[in-house]
C-alpha cells in the first residue's frame, strides 16, 4: 500500500467498511472514539478521504463537524499505519480547514492525542476550557453529540475518551 501518492476527495458511503477497518487498532490504542457504523453514514458528508492513486485504496481520512456558527471540530483525523509520516494527515488535515474557512467557520477546535502533530498546523492547546458563551453553552447541551459532549467535558462522555488535549486553530 505504501508505493505512489494519493489525492484528497469527499468520502462516500462505499468508504465507511475501510473507514471502520482502520479505526479498529486506532480505537483498540484508544487514540481514536470508537462510533458505530451507523455513525460513519450518518455523518459520511463530513469526510474526506486520502485514496491512493491507481489503486483506490485509503491512506487516511477525517471529518470537519460543525458545532455551531463559528465553531467546528476536526474528527476521526488518521492516517494508514503504511501512510504516517508521508504528508497524509496534513494534507486532509489543511483540506478541512479549507472547508471550515469557506463555511465561515472562525475557530476550529480538535480533542487530541497528538499534540505535536496539530501544534505544527498552528493549532494551540486551550487555555479557557470554556470557549463558547453561556449561552452556547446551554443550546449544546441539548445536542445528543458525543464529541459535542466530550468539548463541554460532560459526564456522559465514554471514560476511554477522558485525557486527551483540547486544542484550538484561530482562522
Amino acid at each position: 500500500m505504501t508505493s505512489g501518492s494519493f489525492h484528497i476527495r469527499p468520502a462516500r458511503t462505499a468508504d465507511v467498511t475501510q473507514i471502520v477497518e482502520m479505526t479498529q487498532p486506532l480505537v483498540e490504542r484508544r487514540a481514536l472514539v470508537p462510533k458505530e457504523t451507523v455513525s460513519y453514514y450518518e455523518s459520511i458528508q463530513e469526510f474526506l478521504v486520502a485514496e491512493v492513486e491507481g489503486t483506490g485504496e485509503m491512506a487516511g481520512f477525517g471529518a470537519l463537524h460543525v458545532m455551531w456558527e463559528d465553531l467546528a471540530e476536526v474528527r476521526t483525523l488518521a492516517s494508514h499505519d503504511d501512510w504516517r509520516g508521508r504528508g497524509v494527515g496534513s494534507a486532509l488535515l489543511r483540506r478541512l480547514v479549507e472547508r471550515a474557512r469557506a463555511l465561515g467557520v472562525q475557530r476550529v477546535f480538535c480533542l487530541t492525542f497528538e499534540v505535536e502533530f496539530f501544534t505544527r498546523h498552528g493549532f494551540e492547546v486551550m487555555e479557557d476550557q470554556s470557549a463558547v458563551d453561556p449561552e452556547v453553552y446551554a443550546e449544546l447541551l441539548r445536542s445528543p453529540d458525543e464529541g459535542v459532549a466530550e468539548f463541554l467535558d460532560l459526564a456522559r462522555v465514554k471514560p476511554n475518551t477522558l485525557g486527551n488535549t483540547r486544542m484550538i486553530l484561530h482562522l
